[in-house]
């Protein structure tokens, strides 16, 4: 005997099948809130198509019938992850930094066979991100994974088609530690679905509630040791602590590279009128104003960006700004050698906001020669000490009314070495050459 078979009729929505398809592979390339129902589907071939007469009925069976065959074409195999292999992501989360709310990318590793992970945030996705989070995480769990899973779209790299594009930084990266890589094919998120799902876990459980801060890289060391609470539940199928199982992940671990790894892309960039350079298209950071139309170095890291003058000395550090919107980071310290030289300017200069209100009440009331010789011994301390040491220096120096540079320059080498209010030192205890003095005395 054989098994019924349902006898297949011409449909009256043969002729429009092709058009459905096109517009269901239309909606692979959209949002998918902004798919096409089959309701929608009737409407657009009752308005496109002449003499279309076909109930919504039919077209509803036949895209659901498509759309199940795409389903199926879609289901999840269950995929085996050894010891020592991690899935790495990032997801965004919201931080109140220096009190003002952000959303930062926290970059994620986790490690399937075990379901551990580690998070770290960053401003954004780039590759120096992506280093540096990683670079943290090996350090502390004391070893690298053989294989990491990465995202089709995070700023290390990409798979297009059969071919992987990695960024320079990244490939120098992965090679110093010596880990293999394995890129998700694109639109294909399902293919670490550990590292995803451990995103919104950390995300629920390590930033709610909204985690405050002022130093991003401190916080960062904090997030590290606040795993180990999450570590010591269950694995939510095999019945074993995470902590014990992470075990076995990191025996299998490869050791850490004996050199350490410097996160860091160095350019030369060329800066405008202002002597400021613009990075990643729409950030603008200021070197010197004298540097205007010369080429500066610069070392691009997760944090900051360091400007470097052609001995590669550091000009200045400024915070990595990341985002959409254009920014402009002014450090007007680096302004002094400028406004020595024009000081009519110190009423409308960046550096006059710097200064705290009576030392700034005093330089408005000087005269030009006056404020030149102050302005003077601000920058030359600056150079030798910090621009905050100048200011204190001279702040002291108004409070006895002595402000000439040699006056001045003593107190910042007190203020740098040891402090202003340092108790002296008891020093040598002498009462032995007291006594020895005195015996001569009587000797004689």
């Amino acid at each position: 005997p054989q098994a019924p078979s349902a006898r297949k009729w011409p449909s009256k929505l043969d002729p429009y099948k092709e058009r459905i398809d096109g517009y269901l592979k239309e909606d692979s390339a959209v949002w998918y809130k902004q798919h096409h129902t089959a309701k929608r589907i009737h409407d657009r071939l009752s308005e496109e198509c002449p003499g279309f007469d076909c109930s919504y009925s039919i077209v509803r069976r036949h895209v659901k019938s498509l759309k199940e065959q795409r389903r199926q074409q879609r289901a999840n195999q269950e995929l085996i992850w050894h010891p020592g292999q991690a899935q790495v992501d990032f997801g965004d989360v919201d931080v109140l930094e220096n009190g003002q709310m952000r959303r930062k990318k926290a970059l994620t590793v986790s490690f399937p066979y075990s379901n551990d992970g580690y998070s770290q945030i960053f401003g954004g996705e780039a590759a120096e991100c992506a280093c540096q989070g990683l670079k943290d995480i090996f350090e502390y769990i004391g070893g690298v994974p053989d294989v990491l899973v990465f995202d089709n779209a995070t700023g290390i790299g990409r798979r297009m088609g059969s071919e992987i594009r990695e960024t320079e930084l990244f490939m120098r990266f992965r090679a110093h530690y010596n880990f293999s890589v394995r890129f998700c094919n694109p639109d294909s998120g399902h293919e670490k679905g550990n590292v995803e799902r451990k995103v919104g876990y950390n995300r629920r459980n390590l930033f709610v509630p909204i985690p405050e801060y002022n130093n991003i890289e401190e916080y960062n060391r904090q997030l590290l040791d606040r795993h180990e609470r999450k570590a010591a539940e269950g694995h939510y199928r095999k019945g074993t602590k995470i902590d014990t199982l992470f075990e076995q992940d990191r025996k299998a671990l490869l050791p850490l590279p004996a050199a350490e790894f410097d996160v860091c892309r160095y350019l030369c960039v060329k800066c405008d009128g202002y002597g400021k350079v613009r990075l990643d298209d729409r950030h603008y950071y200021s070197t010197r104003p004298e540097n205007a139309g010369n080429q500066v170095w610069v070392a691009l890291r997760a944090h900051t960006v360091d400007i470097l003058d052609k001995d590669w000395h550091q000009l200045v550090q400024h915070e990595r700004q990341f985002g959409e919107q254009r920014s402009d980071t002014c450090d007007y310290r680096t302004s002094l050698a400028v406004l020595m030289r024009n000081v009519g300017a110190w009423n409308n200069s960046g550096i006059r906001e710097l200064v705290p209100q009576g030392l700034r009440a005093v330089m408005d009331a000087q005269t030009r020669v006056e404020l030149q010789a102050t302005i003077n011994t601000m920058s030359q301390l600056s150079v030798r000490y910090s621009f905050e040491t100048a200011i204190m220096a001279l702040q002291e120096g108004l409070k006895v009314n002595r402000t000439a540079f040699r006056d001045v320059a003593v107190l910042a080498a007190r203020i740098s070495g040891y402090g202003l209010n340092t108790k002296p030192e008891a020093g040598p205890d002498l009462r032995g050459y007291d006594v020895l003095l005195r015996r001569g005395e009587q000797t004689c």
